[in-house]
């Protein structure tokens, strides 16, 4: 069962023993979840879980006996005192890579030092189907190389696409790009290409290093002006 944050759109999947603890809440207490993307809390009640659920008037009837479908009872809540539920212990959210590169050598070091950080990598083929990928699922990275298509950066379908996405969804991802003819941890020439970093191919074997200097970097940097923009509603 998932639930969008309100702030930022991101969507949460819940965990088993967090919907049963939901289900137990009496009628004025709500829980409080905290967005694994934008960091920001926000309450949900019981209702989250009727979604989809049958109308009562619509409740089928058991096959030639008039009788209704009785529901199972209540569970006991008595051991319920606030209803208050800290996001991080009950919310199952694994932060997605994005990697696009051709097969080989290189992409296995990437697809590991990511997971080594935590995220779940997932890779795509094509251009058509990157792009699909990211108009239904919310990535906290994508990583390109620049030879993943023959019309290279300047061109390229997918790198238009990231360099034209709405900032709204943007701001969220942590781009990297990595090619022979580029500069590692040079700022400007990420600046250049719309990338958070950018990577030498000589320097993949070190991606996770990079990975873990850069992402702090640029969640002390950008972090506190995203919130702002969060708060303005932009």
């Amino acid at each position: 069962m998932n639930v969008s944050c309100p702030n930022c759109g991101k969507q949460l999947r819940l965990s088993d023993k967090f919907r049963a603890n939901l289900q137990n809440l009496k009628a004025d207490q709500k829980a409080r979840v905290k967005c694994t993307q934008c960091a920001q809390p926000f309450q949900i009640d019981g209702s989250v879980l009727q979604k989809g659920a049958p109308s009562p008037a619509r409740r089928k009837i058991l096959p030639q006996s008039g009788v209704k479908i009785k529901p199972p009872s209540p569970p006991d809540v008595s051991w319920l005192k606030d209803g208050v539920f800290e996001g991080q212990e009950v919310v199952e959210e694994i932060p997605l890579a994005l990697v696009l590169m051709p097969e080989g050598e290189a992409r296995k070091n990437v697809v590991k030092a990511v997971e080594g950080l935590g995220y779940r990598a997932e890779l795509s083929d094509s251009v058509d189907a990157a792009i699909e990928k990211m108009e239904f699922v919310n990535y906290s990275s994508v990583i390109l190389h620049a030879d993943f298509e023959p019309e290279g950066l300047g061109k390229g379908k997918f790198h238009t696409f990231m360099c034209t996405m709405s900032m709204t969804r943007r701001r969220y991802i942590f781009f990297a790009i990595i090619g022979k003819d580029l500069h590692t941890l040079f700022d400007l020439e990420a600046l250049a290409y719309s990338a958070n970093i950018v990577v030498n191919d000589q320097d993949v074997p070190y991606f996770g290093t990079i990975l873990r200097k850069a992402i702090p970097d640029y969640e002390s940097l950008f972090g506190p002006l995203m919130e702002e923009l969060r708060v303005l509603g932009k």
